[in-house]
């Protein structure tokens, strides 16, 4: 389906809409002191937060996160040139930048750390998309309140939302789903190895569900709700103010981990004696999930439910993986991977694309990341099953499944750091069910599960105990853009 256009604000956020529609006033107004006319429209595209399924969606694994409040708007008008004009509301911060809409708007460098690269990456997804370079000119003006760094996909708002607004100026009508496959492939421009779940959920989020999202052997989204309880849940989003910057940590944190699992696909595959068939062999990236349905291909699994094919699955790989993996618990040796592939070095460095995404590693670490990755999958298949089919108390039950996450997010995946650790000791110990890291990690932010009625409980304890400790000179504006409560929000749309 298509992006939706709107023209009423309660249709996309469910609080704080008068503090919106003020937001919305300011950046028509700033838009037109800037440009000397009003915008046509405001492209809206959210950030996220994930529940659950950390790391996994670029090894083919489904993820559960939700569309959440705080998002990028782009307002936007045609100028009748060849000139694409960009402004920052934030101008001090992100100075205003001038591109042909034919030539330089397309180059990007991705060594360059600049805020209008990800406007570039947006612009130039569509445009390779359709296979052309004849863009309109048109004038931009941004605005985003999804904090840099915090692991709620501001790059991936910010990537969005500029998609929207490329493809209305131009008369084009993708889909969603052909949306979020272009956002996903397009911040490799900008050196991240994106895996597609946080566009997705940006694109395709809806008010009061989470997305089951699937990557393989095609994109889905399918909306969850959460089960009722009494009292209802809700969820809390705590920044540790840690900023992890992906695009320049990349080489030693989130592009390693792609890396260490790419490898351990590869390595995977030979072990099980699937690796010349064509769906692994003829296949950029091979992925753990296509390592793992090439494995099973042909078994029978009628009448058996979803959920316990699944779990016999992920439990059968996760032995199959200390098999493979086994004999290197220290972690590989770049020379010991290349071995283990009867490839040279050189050859094992063009296998993982390590010109466009470089890397630095001692060891690698492929076991502790593929038992991640397996039982992570796991768990998201649970946590959607107590979700569908409730029973007993589905908060413990969900609540423990997060804290489960968290664990092997920091023990076996090791992105987590000790402000996140604290977060969640703190939350659990205030009352929460559930707390884990979301995005990224290595800093950014947690997502914590909570009754109702104790979201003030968990938030003072988290303001007492983490920010006031830590950042006494935080003021109360910059605490409640750090700590909040947020439902399941609206996805990206058109705002005329």
């Amino acid at each position: 389906s298509l992006v939706p256009t709107v023209k009423d604000l309660n249709s996309i956020y469910s609080i704080n809409v008068d503090a919106q529609a003020k937001r919305y006033a300011r950046l028509n107004e700033t838009f037109e002191k800037t440009y000397g006319s009003k915008p046509e429209f405001i492209a809206r595209a959210p950030g996220r937060v994930n529940i659950i399924g950390e790391h996994i969606d670029y090894c083919g694994f489904q993820v559960f996160p939700m569309a959440i409040a705080p998002d990028t708007l782009i307002a936007a008008r045609a100028n009748g040139s060849s000139r694409v004009r960009v402004a920052n509301i934030d101008s001090e911060k992100y100075p205003a930048r001038d591109f042909s809409a034919t030539d330089d708007v397309f180059d990007i460098d991705s060594k360059v750390h600049e805020w209008s690269n990800y406007f570039k990456c947006g612009y130039r997804g569509v445009f390779d998309y359709l296979g052309r370079r004849d863009g309109k000119g048109f004038d931009v003006l941004l605005d985003g309140t999804v904090p840099a760094g915090s692991g709620l996909s501001s790059s991936a708002a910010f990537v969005c939302a500029t998609e929207l607004a490329v493809q209305r100026i131009n008369n084009v009508d993708l889909t969603q789903s052909q949306l979020a496959s272009i956002a996903a492939g397009a911040e490799c421009h900008v050196g991240v190895n994106s895996g597609g779940m946080d566009q997705t959920a940006s694109i395709m989020g809806q008010q009061g569900s989470a997305l089951f999202i699937e990557f393989h052997p095609e994109l889905r989204a399918t909306p969850v709700k959460f089960p009722e309880t009494n009292p209802p849940l809700a969820f809390i989003i705590a920044n540790t103010l840690v900023v992890s910057d992906k695009h320049v940590t990349a080489p030693v944190c989130y592009n390693l981990r792609v890396v260490e699992t790419r490898v351990g696909a590869l390595i995977l595959a030979k072990h099980l004696g699937v690796a010349d068939r064509p769906a692994c062999r003829d296949v950029d990236p091979l992925t753990f999930k296509i390592v793992m349905d090439e494995c099973f291909a042909g078994r029978e699994s009628a009448g058996k439910d979803e959920t316990q094919v699944w779990v016999e699955r992920l439990s059968k790989i996760l032995d199959e993986s200390k098999k493979a993996f086994g004999a290197h618990p220290e972690g590989y040796m770049r020379d010991q991977m290349a071995a283990a592939l009867d490839m040279t070095s050189d050859e094992l460095s063009n296998k993982i694309h390590e010109s466009q995404f470089p890397v630095r590693a001692e060891r690698f670490q492929i076991l502790n990341r593929a038992q991640h990755v397996f039982s992570e999958t796991l768990r998201v298949v649970k946590f959607r099953q107590i979700c569908e089919n409730p029973s007993g108390d589905v908060a413990e039950k969900l609540g423990t499944l997060m804290n489960q996450s968290q664990d092997s997010c920091r023990d076996l995946f090791e992105c987590s750091c000790p402000e996140l650790d604290e977060l969640c000791l703190i939350a659990r110990s205030a009352g929460a069910y559930g707390s884990r890291l979301t995005g990224a990690g290595w800093g950014g932010c947690s997502v914590h599960m909570v009754a109702a009625d104790k979201v003030e409980q968990v938030k003072k304890a988290l303001a007492e105990q983490y920010y006031a400790k830590r950042y006494p000179q935080l003021t109360a504006e910059q605490l409640s853009d750090a700590l909040f409560a947020t439902t399941p929000g609206c996805g990206a749309c058109y705002y005329v």
